[in-house]
């Protein structure tokens, strides 16, 4: 609180009488237990040590509070103070009951007791008590400084009237405990997830932390970040440190993490508070980098996300010439201009924190204390359409509280989302939980038939179950699998190139695991994505995802053997196309054609049979001479871009060497193709 705030309400505190008998800490009230006495006073006296700090340390002070309370539960002073207390921890709705009986005890325990009372009851989601109390706190009439005091008051009114109104429509979720595999007796926080939610990172504060040292300030672990990985059936498991080199003996905490896991952002106290980027190589993580000056400043960086390509990264810092305390910027990673600030269609004048951008690369997660908040942080949703940001979108009761709500991640389907909580059903401190998000609930309609009985006059109206709702989808794509050589069978270190063909634009590049092969990249809806995976010493491969605008989220696992450049070898073109029914090349072919050449021309005794090929329908000549005048096609091309016309055969197969069955529509698409033959090198 303020001091204004404090002096204000020094000013209207109430004079009224007890309705409680208030029991001091004395020998007149407790001389037959003179060592039951001695102990509590102890314990008050040490929690006034921690309590009487600047800052105040009260999550130390609490303890030795309730220690005293159990030999004396009615002490109107020492309830304030335990409530005041909660107020100020990860358990704040508990102040509520202190806080009240030291109102009844004494009603002029302390001249902040009404706003304290409307803290407990807002944080309680008891909307209209807590208004009640709101404006009972207001100041006095002549009073110095009321135009703060005024506006903060006002603030919590309106924080209350917007719970009201979202807690009248409840988003259809589950929020469930992430369990003993993420969570222990101490904090966590922080989490971030892979697109596929196969893979999640924390931070936490448990014991065993790299160098196993506590928290001066606070007497709690220091920060190390933990990594999981889900079960087939959903769990997660096996929860262990990162340790050195991400992992030092002071604070580290998660703050981003690309889509396919292999980029780390991580926070540390230094310079204020700096981000920075470790990443995994093989299975073990890099120390990591700073990110530089465009991004970390003398202010603080708290938090980040990376957009899908990589390309690019949102983060939150509280430098100058923001709109607020805290504002969202954009900045391109190896670009030479400064971060954009998003504007106040997303930054308030109050604090925003938490970004975290989806893998289909236009909806934005972030918590704000403006927008319509019920109580500190809440978690909105903003869509990026048209050039712009839409208006922000608060998930809604029982996801946000009247508590901080922030660190919001979620899954690439949308299916589900994580965050940290305070929870009764908690392991013992902030927890991870899962949210289940259910989409609309389905509504009972109607039959439009009498249901006639012969004991009734009335008709009677049967209600049915409506058709189901859909859940809304994601328009993402997930496309995952290990790469391997072909020979060896054994996982390798490649690069994927994500190509806009429309465009003829390589538009994000990403690696392969080193040890495991693995690779997955992010695929929002609305583009004719050309895939090509390459590695030095080994012939590309190429696939291809056409994902109209609107594509409904999906997960396609893809394994790719890349293989040598051998006499024989034969790689499918799956980013060459034609006109329909015809040999003309579209332009959207323009990338893989130019990869071919280049091939060529890197390997000057390389030589190739460019061949055509169809699937069953229609008459097998006709298709011939089309898959034929296709090869050509390709080229004629190659020949036009000065490759030497001797290097390069052409023939047509139609429909004679199929590579899956001609019974199914994606078989017959797999037929369709073109392709090249190492014929000499």
């Amino acid at each position: 609180m303020h001091k204004y705030v404090l002096a204000l309400l020094l000013l209207s505190a109430p004079a009224t009488a007890a309705t409680a008998q208030n029991v001091e800490f004395s020998k007149d009230q407790f001389g037959n237990d003179k060592e039951g006495l001695k102990t509590a006073q102890k314990e008050i006296k040490l929690g006034d040590e921690f309590y009487d700090l600047d800052p105040p340390r009260y999550e130390q002070a609490l303890p030795h509070y309730l220690a005293a309370q159990k030999f004396n539960p009615n002490n109107a002073q020492l309830n304030l103070k335990i409530g005041d207390s909660y107020l100020h921890s990860g358990f704040k709705p508990r102040a509520l009951e202190y806080l009240q009986k030291a109102y009844q005890l004494n009603p002029d325990v302390d001249p902040r007791i009404h706003y304290l009372l409307g803290r407990g009851l807002h944080l309680n989601a008891k909307w209209d008590e807590a208004i009640a109390e709101y404006k009972r706190a207001t100041p006095a009439a002549g009073a110095k400084n009321t135009a703060g005091f005024t506006q903060e008051i006002q603030k919590k009114i309106r924080e209350c009237e917007n719970g009201r109104k979202l807690a009248a429509k409840p988003s259809r979720v589950f929020i469930d405990n992430a369990g003993p595999g993420v969570n222990s007796p101490y904090p966590e926080y922080g989490p971030v997830i892979t697109a596929d939610e196969s893979v999640i990172l924390f931070t936490s504060r448990r014991p065993g932390s790299t160098g196993d040292q506590k928290d001066p300030e606070t007497g709690g672990f220091m920060e190390d970040i933990y990594t999981s990985t889900r079960t087939t059936q959903g769990n997660w498991v096996g929860a262990r440190n990162l340790s050195q080199p991400v992992n030092t003996e002071g604070h580290d905490a998660t703050v981003g993490l690309s889509p396919d896991g292999q980029r780390l952002l991580v926070y540390l106290e230094e310079n204020g508070g700096d981000l920075n980027e470790a990443n995994l190589r093989g299975a073990e993580w890099r120390k990591p980098q700073k990110l530089g000056s465009r991004i970390n400043s003398k202010a603080h960086e708290s938090s980040a996300a990376y957009t899908p390509d990589g390309r690019s990264l949102y983060f939150v810092t509280d430098k100058e010439g923001g709109i607020g305390g805290r504002d969202i910027y954009r900045i391109e990673i190896e670009g030479r201009g400064p971060a954009v600030n998003l504007g106040s269609t997303i930054n308030t004048q109050y604090g925003e924190e938490g970004v975290f951008l989806h893998p289909d690369g236009k909806t934005m997660y972030f918590s704000s204390e403006g927008h319509n908040s019920m109580g500190g942080y809440d978690i909105f949703k903003s869509v990026y359409q048209n050039g712009k940001w839409s208006p922000p979108e608060n998930l809604g009761w029982p996801i946000n509280t009247p508590d901080d709500d922030v660190f919001f991640v979620i899954s690439a389907s949308g299916r589900h989302g994580y965050y940290s909580s305070f929870r009764d059903d908690g392991l013992g401190s902030k927890d991870i939980y899962q949210i289940t998000f259910l989409g609309p609930e389905k509504p009972p309609l109607l039959s439009q038939e009498d249901q006639l009985l012969a004991s009734r006059v009335q008709p009677v109206k049967e209600t049915l179950l409506a058709p189901p709702v859909a859940i809304a989808s994601a328009q993402v794509t997930i496309l995952k699998g290990v790469v391997t050589d072909e020979a060896s069978k054994q996982p390798t270190e490649a690069t994927i190139d994500v190509i806009d063909n429309s465009l003829n634009q390589v538009i994000a590049s990403f690696q392969s695991n080193a040890q495991s092969g693995r690779y997955l990249v992010s695929l929002p809806s609305g583009v004719n994505y050309g895939i090509v995976v390459r590695k030095d010493g080994y012939l590309f491969h190429s696939e291809n995802f056409d994902l109209p605008a609107g594509a409904a989220y999906s997960e396609v696992v893809k394994d790719i053997a890349l293989k040598k450049l051998d006499v024989g070898v034969k790689v499918v073109l799956n980013n060459i196309f034609f006109d329909f029914d015809k040999a003309t090349l579209r332009k959207e072919s323009t990338g893989e054609l130019e990869r071919l050449q280049k091939l060529l021309t890197e390997t000057p005794a390389l030589r190739l049979e460019i061949s055509g090929h169809t699937d069953n329908v229609g008459k097998a000549e006709y298709n011939k001479d089309l898959s034929q005048r296709r090869a050509k096609a390709v080229v004629d091309y190659l020949v036009t871009k000065g490759i030497d016309k001797g290097r390069l055969t052409f023939a047509g197969y139609g429909d004679a060497q199929p590579v899956a069955p001609n019974t199914t529509k994606a078989g017959r698409q797999l037929n369709r193709r073109t392709e090249f033959k190492v014929t000499g090198k």
